[in-house]
């Protein structure tokens, strides 16, 4: 039992239903359908090969054999990299970048085209992409240009739609859009209940930007201004009295060219309406309940804990969510496979092997950051962004699975202890490996740039003032990220040294977490583990697949890992819903419907502590969930400092 639990990846076969995601998602084929991947080792020495040869030729052999090491235990590349890495010979237009975001897409008629047609190229490339709809001026607001009012963001939202609808994503991939939207903006309402229309932006995730002071006027109830920045022309032209607190208010906007901005970096906006911050708070609530959308960004939290706060204002994010992104910013992504790390899964001596983990990760590390030299994105301000700051996010997968072979309920107090540990190891080594691959290589170029201190900086980082800095005054990036991001400094509670080298030499990279839901990775190449950080939704069902050389489909089994390693293991037999004692599972199995959305929000708030970036999880809520406790997993969310929250009921 022993040796054989030591082993349990290594000895337990793939299922049916994962090789064939692998086939159809990620094994290389010619253009006629041959196959290039013999085998999943033969994928791992494809992307390995195409990363190490980043490399330098005298080195590129050892990293080549570490790559592969690590791919066959535990570090998974996002689908892009594993689909594409090494297949320019197959597939040369394509990109190893899973998802984007748009540049802002400025208020006028030219720059609303101009961006469809950015995020066509971007989509064909193989790539989901975000965008913040609502630096658009709301229905009905006169146009000079065009002297007549315009239709709304809404309006200009379905162009987008329909085009990703009609530009084929690469590799056969369904196009993937995320819509953000201010929770300031007049047509707010209309964002929220448009999906209610049949058929209409079925092409989008939509997310509404929430901010700290919306929450506080609902908590409150106090009233909410609705509204949208004057043009300097509008202000001139109409003489309008900014001073006038009942029709116009300053707030944070993305945009500031043409706006009239004050001393804090805040932006004139004209009163619209003002209604009760409850009556939209109920309507996102009944929204959500009845629909599951839109989800919910708590867009100050992300940017306070942006590691980039001094020179990017977040707006949007990837489809999936679990990547805050700058404008034409990228998701980088990869995965560890938990399950790898479990020794003597379902015993009393079950242990996590932390030392091969940290050893993985180290390497992937590198891995991922070889990845900024294959880009392949299609857009120019794309390649300079990714290059100048060398984000990318690594996460986790079968973290459900793990708690199950550790013999921990999804949910528990161990679990969320476990689940904080986990992630937190992860992050404190991957900044050492920035250390060490900045001393190598260099660090990115947005360490050694220096950045000029505004007004705006300093109502962000009151510490820059304490320290004796003023406006004008200029830092090197290296400085703003690690000694005043407030996720760096907790790096700084754990490793005090490693963020004072960081301070002086600066990082390789200014992000390396992000926990995505890694559906189509988990099912294939990790053999159908847990998605992301999420419990199993099932440890049983049927899929249907196709088999080579036949028409019809076939169903075959499909297990969770955990029982699939637990069957392999301990009991053969074991199913679960047997009411039969010697097939019964252990009652640590647990699935999605066995957790409560607080415990979900628990684990999430675990790994949020330690992810850079953010994460992609949905708490599922039981059908008959009452509406006044659904209403109440937002505001814990917002309690436990998440960045985000998604139900599903």
């Amino acid at each position: 039992m022993n040796a054989k639990a030591q082993a349990v990846v290594t000895t337990i076969p793939m299922q049916e239903a994962s090789l064939d995601i692998w086939n159809s998602k990620y094994q290389l084929k010619t253009k006629t359908g041959e196959p290039v991947d013999k085998n999943i080792n033969a994928t791992y020495e494809r992307v390995a090969k195409a990363l190490a040869e980043v490399e330098n030729k005298s080195v590129r052999a050892k990293h080549m054999k570490n790559f592969i090491w690590a791919l066959q235990n535990g570090a998974i590349p996002a689908g892009r990299i594993t689909s594409n890495a090494g297949a320019e010979a197959h597939k040369p237009a394509t990109s190893t970048i899973n998802c984007t975001v748009s540049g802002i897409v400025h208020d006028s008629m030219d720059d609303i085209l101009e961006k469809n047609h950015e995020a066509g190229l971007t989509l064909k490339a193989g790539c989901g992409i975000g965008y913040e709809f609502s630096t658009l001026r709301p229905r009905g607001a006169y146009v000079a240009g065009a002297g007549a009012t315009t239709s709304g963001p809404l309006s200009f939202m379905d162009i987008f739609d329909r085009m990703c609808f009609t530009v084929s994503s690469a590799g056969g991939r369904r196009g993937a859009q995320m819509a953000t939207f201010d929770v300031n903006h007049p047509d707010v309402i209309e964002f929220i209940q448009a999906k209610r229309e049949d058929g209409r932006l079925r092409q989008f995730n939509l997310s509404l930007l929430i901010t700290e002071d919306f929450i506080e006027a609902v908590k409150n109830g106090d009233d909410w201004h609705l509204s949208f920045p004057v043009t300097q022309k509008e202000v001139e032209d109409e003489a309008l009295n900014l001073a006038d607190e009942t029709q116009f208010v300053y707030r944070d906007f993305p945009v500031q060219e043409g706006y009239v901005v004050n001393d804090e970096g805040k932006v004139a906006c004209r009163i619209y309406k003002t209604v009760k911050a409850q009556f939209i708070w109920d309507t996102i609530m009944t929204s959500t309940y009845d629909y599951a959308e839109p989800g919910f960004i708590l867009i100050d939290k992300v940017n306070q804990m942006n590691n980039n706060w001094f020179c990017e204002d977040i707006r949007a994010t990837n489809p999936c969510g679990e990547q805050p992104l700058p404008p034409y910013g990228s998701c980088l992504l990869g995965s560890v496979n938990l399950t790898k790390f479990v020794e003597y899964p379902f015993t009393e001596k079950a242990s996590f092997n932390y030392e091969k983990y940290r050893e993985v990760v180290g390497i992937f590390t590198r891995m991922l950051d070889n990845v900024v030299e294959i880009n392949g994105l299609p857009l120019p301000e794309q390649r300079h962004e990714i290059t100048y700051k060398r984000r990318h996010g690594m996460g986790i997968l079968g973290l459900g699975s793990t708690l199950a072979m550790l013999r921990m309920p999804y949910g528990s107090e161990e679990s969320v202890k476990f689940t904080e540990e986990v992630v937190r190891e992860m992050a404190v080594e991957g900044w050492r490996q920035s250390l060490a691959l900045a001393a190598e290589k260099g660090p990115a170029p947005i360490m050694e740039d220096d950045f000029e201190i505004t007004p705006k900086m300093l109502n962000k980082c009151p510490q820059l003032a304490k320290d004796g800095f003023g406006v004008g005054d200029k830092l090197k990036g290296k400085v703003l990220h690690a000694k005043y991001s407030r996720y760096m400094q907790q790096i700084a509670d754990v490793e005090p040294e490693l963020i004072e080298q960081l301070i002086e030499k600066g990082g390789r990279f200014t992000h390396h977490t992000s926990i995505a839901p890694t559906g189509t990775i988990s099912l294939s190449l990790a053999n159908n583990a847990s998605n992301g950080i999420e419990p199993s939704f099932s440890h049983h069902y049927a899929r249907n697949i196709i088999r080579e050389g036949r028409k019809t489909k076939e169903k075959v089994d499909v297990f969770s890992f955990e029982l699939l390693a637990y069957r392999h293991l301990v009991n053969p037999a074991a199913m679960p819903f047997s009411e039969d004692e010697d097939k019964k599972l252990p009652d640590y199995f647990t699935t999605t419907d066995d957790v409560s959305p607080a415990q979900h929000v628990d684990i999430q708030a675990a790994a949020q502590k330690w992810v850079d970036s953010s994460i992609s999880k949905t708490a599922n809520v039981p059908t008959e969930f009452p509406y006044p406790d659904f209403k109440g997993i937002y505001l814990y969310a917002y309690d436990k400092g998440l960045k985000g929250c998604t139900t599903f009921r």
